[in-house]
């Protein structure tokens, strides 16, 4: 079996098999990595992935998670960021939103004047 050889920040050198490596290949290619948990301090170690990398895991048997990020994620934003209060108020204005869906799903009356007078077009 392949033996591949990772460095954790704590205990140095480790060897690991490809099973015990994740392998995330993202469509930003700066934003892959690898990730593999250390068997002397049991701590989560994930380290970026270049594209040599890549190609040097694989090669040794781990297999590659693709990982595609949505376009909204990479747009361009303007303006403030969303506080903890703007988020509260949507979240308000949505539970709003929906008991006055839930009304007019139901078929009961809203309180809105409705007209019985059809009208007919020439």
């Amino acid at each position: 079996m392949t033996t591949i050889k990772a460095s954790c920040p704590s205990c140095g050198d480790v060897e690991l098999t490809p099973p015990q490596v994740r392998l995330v290949v993202c469509s930003v290619k700066a934003w892959s990595y690898y990730a593999f948990t250390c068997g002397s301090c049991l701590e989560e170690v994930r380290k970026p992935a270049g594209r040599d990398v890549v190609a040097l895991l694989v090669s040794g048997g781990v297999i590659a998670e693709p990982w595609a990020v949505p376009a909204e994620a990479l747009e361009e934003h303007h303006g403030p960021a969303l506080s903890y209060d703007d988020v509260l108020d949507f979240a308000l204005w949505l539970d709003h939103a929906d008991l006055v869906s839930a009304a007019a799903g139901s078929g009961q009356p809203t309180g809105l004047p409705i007209s019985t007078e059809t009208e007919t077009a020439v």
